[in-house]
């Protein structure tokens, strides 16, 4: 009698421990709203490295749906908080308002919203310094520059483009002090024809390199087109300008969302502005291409290892609120911003 007892107990034991296993195993579901297609080879594209990053290492179901803008931000973010996705992170700077609007519907949901700065209890927000590599690019460019004007196909007026464009331009006058940087706006992170066009104005006018704040690798083929040198973003855009490409700025969000993921998992979550740099290794820059000196090589390179020591900031006399909230150019940058 008491073996059968012995026996009993163990099995429902044993069936405890599978059914804890089985609810601690329970898959989080990670929910992605991007601005532009991941084809993009841009900005959503990044995210989405990081989105499969996650997927494929560390088991999370994940979801996305790409170019969603205007009256169909709420309603997607909306639709994954009522499918019971675990988390949300909404990636474009005009999702913010939206974000914080959904997340006060579903307190049980952690909303991340990427380059914006409101928070709610179960919101936080993300962004990474990529100015420190803007500003090394703009070491680069300044260098490489023989006509002493180089050209920037900006996006949209607001401060994290208007901090790129004084960051890059401070890089290439420390290099270069003769140099100016020329800035047209597009209206638009993502317009293939736009940015071509833009970059070909910039050509025209005399810039020998160009650089960009924009999703498309358009601008790094007009540059190639051309023969002259480019500065891509977001990612290693080498192989669409192989002649051109000096380097890029660019974003390993999934150093981010496995950061998130694991908070998840853990419990210990909290709503916060998260802005790591390179030293953090969010955002760094691409390999050099062939046509870059060694000398110079090697001089960015010392240059970014200050920065991850801490021994050198690119604003040394700026605050993060100031920096957050720039909204105007810095001497050597020629242009106007639109209000």
């Amino acid at each position: 009698m008491r073996k059968i007892l012995v026996v009993g107990l163990i099995c429902v034991l044993s069936f405890a421990m599978c059914f804890t296993a089985g609810a601690e195993e329970k898959k989080i579901k990670a929910a992605f709203v991007y601005v532009a297609p991941i084809g993009d080879h841009g900005w959503s594209y990044s995210h989405d490295i990081g989105r499969k990053y996650i997927e494929e290492n560390m088991g999370v179901e994940t979801a996305y749906t790409e170019n969603v803008a205007g009256p169909d931000i709420e309603r997607v973010i909306r639709g994954y908080a009522q499918k019971g996705f675990d988390v949300i992170f909404t990636t474009s700077f005009e999702y913010m308002d939206p974000t914080i609007e959904v997340a006060a519907d579903f307190p049980n949901v952690i909303f991340e919203h990427c380059s914006g700065f409101k928070t709610a209890e179960n919101a936080g927000n993300y962004f990474g310094r990529i100015y420190q590599g803007r500003y090394l690019s703009g070491l680069v460019a300044g260098k490489m520059t023989k006509s002493n004007i180089l050209g920037y196909v900006a996006a949209h007026p607001i401060p994290e483009v208007i901090r790129g464009i004084n960051s890059f331009t401070k890089g290439v006058r420390e290099a270069n002090p003769n140099a100016v940087v020329k800035v047209v706006w597009t209206g638009s992170w993502y317009d293939p024809a736009k940015e071509k066009e833009a970059a070909l104005s910039l050509i025209n006018a005399g810039a020998d390199v160009i650089a960009q704040h924009q999703d498309s690798p358009a601008a790094q083929e007009a540059a190639q087109d051309h023969k002259i040198y480019s500065v891509g973003y977001n990612n290693d855009m080498s192989h669409f300008a192989p002649d051109a490409h000096l380097t890029a700025p660019i974003w390993r969000w999934q150093v981010y969302y496995e950061m998130v993921i694991n908070e998840i998992k853990n419990g210990t979550w909290k709503p916060g502005s998260y802005w790591g740099g390179i030293k953090d290794g969010i955002v760094d820059i691409a390999p050099f291409g062939k046509m870059v000196p060694q000398e110079v090589a090697d001089m960015v390179m010392q240059r970014r290892q200050e920065i991850i020591d801490g021994t050198f900031n690119v604003w040394p006399d700026k605050t993060d609120q100031e920096l957050l909230s720039m909204n105007y150019f810095i001497e050597g940058v020629e242009g106007t911003i639109p209000k």
